[in-house]
């Protein structure tokens, strides 16, 4: 953390800005289950990572809002001023822009800063590389003042939602914010309340990341959102007081499905089984029950593949691949879909040859060389102290 703090330092120092910086730092996250739940109001329980985004800003004297991205090698300068004028570019920037306009938009004033980014949060492997962004960013333009966390949260969200464009539910921002080194996180996403859950200390947790991103995901992930929706409408129309896919239980999709048209019908049937996933597998980590656990990836991963559409061919070998291995307990797709990372349960003692024949198999199969990533739970997002 220090050396990465020094290095935005040394950045804003090149850049000829010698003004007193800070710097602060948001975690991407893993998603342990419950896919595609956080916008229905369900249940969610990813983990915070220790990849993040870091960010250090320093006030500059012209009004000029210059961001660097050290990932991108790329600047992009606005006028502070115009910041609430401002149109999405479908630009990495967006996040940042959607940030510092929901700051402002709370009576947080922002005047010309340099702000400097760098982030070990892989872009497209369904880490949340966006709200690590947003919430790091947001806190930076914050600059130390006093805002309630789960504000936090819902600011960041909002320049996810509204700028960026992405309709994605409260998940990735939360954890960002409330992660806990060595706990999950067991989010309600429709009361917000949350609990930490403790994993089996002998599980480790690897993701896998496919290195593909198939186009498709950002239109399908609207369209399962409508898709939702539709089915909510049904259940409302023939039970009442439904308000969200959260409120329709097992027993009732059974008696009711039939009057839901084919597509949105299992788009429920995934969302309202996975809910029940989630807290099944909260009272498994409990047990540690580790068969369990795995069972409950795997149906999971089953789940999104046959009724919520979202996994690839790429994903589906990993997933098949990883669970006919000695040592892993279960294995199921992570984040939004259409390719990005698989996240496994492992003995310790098995990570090494899950490896081995998991990047074996894979570049066999796709020529494709996948990345690795060992999840150790982290804390949420902080000020970095510089020394």
């Amino acid at each position: 953390m220090a050396r990465v703090a020094e290095r935005l330092l040394e950045e804003l120092r090149t850049m000829g800005n010698t003004a007193p910086a800070r710097v602060f730092q948001a975690p991407g996250r893993v998603n342990l289950i419950g896919e595609h739940t956080d916008y229905n109001l369900g249940f969610v329980m990813p983990i915070a990572l220790d990849l993040a985004c870091t960010a250090a800003i320093a006030p500059r004297a012209d009004g000029t809002l210059r961001i660097v991205s050290l990932n991108m090698g790329e600047t992009h300068e606005v006028a502070a001023a115009d910041l609430a004028s401002l149109s999405p570019r479908k630009h990495w920037s967006d996040y940042v822009i959607g940030a510092a306009r929901e700051v402002l938009a709370l009576g947080f004033p922002i005047s010309g800063a340099d702000v400097v980014l760098e982030s070990t949060v892989p872009v497209g492997a369904g880490l949340s590389s966006s709200a690590a962004i947003e919430v790091s960013t947001a806190l930076a333009f914050l600059g130390g003042r006093s805002l309630d966390r789960m504000e936090l949260v819902k600011l960041a969200r909002r320049a996810e939602n509204d700028f960026a464009g992405m309709p994605c539910g409260i998940m990735d921002q939360y954890i960002s914010v409330f992660g806990e080194k060595g706990q999950a996180i067991l989010i309600d996403c429709r009361d917000l309340g949350c609990e930490a859950v403790p994993l089996p200390y002998d599980v480790s947790i690897v993701a896998v990341n496919s290195m593909v991103k198939h186009e498709l995901g950002s239109s399908a992930y609207a369209n399962r959102v409508r898709e939702c929706a539709e089915a909510v409408a049904v259940f409302d129309g023939r039970i009442g007081g439904i308000e969200s896919l959260r409120d329709v239980n097992a027993e009732q999709f059974t008696h009711w499905d039939e009057y839901i048209p084919e597509t949105p019908r299992r788009r429920a049937r995934h969302v309202i089984g996975e809910n029940e996933r989630v807290l099944a597998f909260r009272d498994a980590c409990e047990r540690h029950d580790k068969p369990e656990m795995g069972s409950l990836f795997y149906r999971s991963h089953k789940s999104m593949r046959d009724d919520y559409e979202i996994s690839c061919e790429e994903i589906d070998f990993l997933v098949e691949t990883a669970m006919a291995l000695e040592g892993c307990h279960g294995a199921r797709m992570t984040g939004g879909g259409f390719g990005g990372c698989t996240v496994n349960l492992l003995r310790p003692d098995a990570v090494e040859r899950f490896r081995s024949a998991m990047d074996g198999a894979y570049r066999k199969r796709f020529g494709i060389t996948p990345v690795f990533y060992e999840c150790h739970p982290a804390a949420g997002a902080r000020e970095l102290a510089i020394a």
